[in-house]
């Protein structure tokens, strides 16, 4: 038992291994429903790897080429932009596909919203990596300034697509950043120089500025999950924290959530220490990357006593995604989110 400590509610991610939207928005209501504010479509069909899918997508470029850097986290070779390519209004991307995929599954998440499987107060929540994410994992470092001005303009008009279609009060967009923490904690080679952390807030502080007021904003902070592992182990959540509170300190408009991971091994209160200092806007909340598979609900109670040692206020998921899990493992990981939010 947890005694007194309950979480103040449930946060899915984003990706499950689901054949289509359908299934996802459905098992989530079946057995979170209460507990959600949002509901993702499960990263379907070809989004199934997070960002992968986008590599192909940048490859049909004319003004990208593979370079033959090593790639030290991502199985793929980098890309570099093209000889005589000096500016990034001259990169042009095929559709990116984040619009057109909302699109589809907002399309299914309206019927189950009139057939009354979706209450109209839950919002359905598109996911979009940060450019900088992007450009750090699959462009070599000198490529990834002109890359990420030009992908960002390309994702922007993502946005504009799903704006253009799903009605600002059922929508929400969480921006992803992930590899922005390899390049903190020094695993990824640093492009940005020594301004580095300033120049991450300060981009997503951008990306949230970039959604309408009316639609929700929220943030996904992330180690990895390649194999379900993390690209460095964190120390703990002095990272998360300092972006989480220059994000905050830079944007204009409110952040509605932020989710933070929290490595299976760390129960411990010192992982957690750090989040003392975090400084969130009054209406944001906080989830906690708590729950894992492979020590259910006994581990997630250590985590949630461990957090609670140093903040309170805040809610569960687990430390990413539910995708590339057996799908037989998935009601129950959602089981321990009823459970311990009940």
């Amino acid at each position: 038992m947890t005694g007194d400590i309950k979480p103040t509610g449930a946060h899915l991610v984003g990706s499950a291994p689901y054949d289509n939207a359908e299934e996802m928005f459905r098992a989530s209501m079946e057995h979170l429903g209460d507990h959600l504010k949002r509901l993702p479509d499960g990263e379907v069909g070809e989004r199934d790897t997070w960002i992968r899918w986008q590599n192909k997508r940048i490859g049909q470029s004319a003004q990208m080429r593979v370079s033959e850097v090593e790639n030290l986290y991502v199985p793929f070779p980098p890309y570099e932009i093209v000889p005589g390519v000096t500016s990034a209004d001259e990169i042009e991307f095929p559709n990116l596909g984040y619009g057109d995929a909302a699109i589809e599954s907002y399309v299914v998440f309206d019927s189950l919203a009139r057939e009354g499987v979706i209450p109209g107060n839950k919002r359905f929540m598109a996911g979009l990596p940060t450019p900088l994410s992007v450009a750090t994992f699959y462009v070599e470092p000198r490529s990834r300034d002109l890359f990420e001005q030009a992908y960002g303009r390309a994702l922007g008009q993502e946005l504009q697509k799903m704006l253009e279609t799903i009605p600002d009060h059922r929508l929400s967009i969480q921006w992803e950043m992930v590899s922005e923490f390899g390049l903190l904690e020094g695993l990824m080679e640093n492009h940005l120089g020594d301004t580095m952390l300033d120049q991450i807030t300060t981009r997503l502080a951008r990306l949230i500025d970039l959604v309408p007021a009316n639609v929700e904003a929220g943030v996904h902070l992330c180690y990895g999950d390649s194999g379900h592992k993390h690209f460095i182990e964190p120390t703990d959540t002095g990272h998360l924290v300092d972006v989480a509170n220059g994000t905050a300190e830079k944007t204009t408009k409110p952040i509605a959530w932020i989710h933070l991971p929290v490595p299976r091994e760390r129960d411990d209160a010192a992982y957690f220490a750090p989040l003392a200092n975090l400084a969130l806007g009054a209406g944001t909340e906080l989830y906690l990357g708590l729950v894992h598979a492979t020590d259910g609900k006994e581990g997630t109670i250590r985590r949630l006593k461990a957090a609670s040692s140093v903040i309170s206020d805040f809610g569960i998921a687990t430390e990413c995604g539910l995708g590339r899990r057996e799908r037989e493992t998935i009601p129950g990981l959602l089981g321990i989110h009823q459970e311990l939010c009940c």
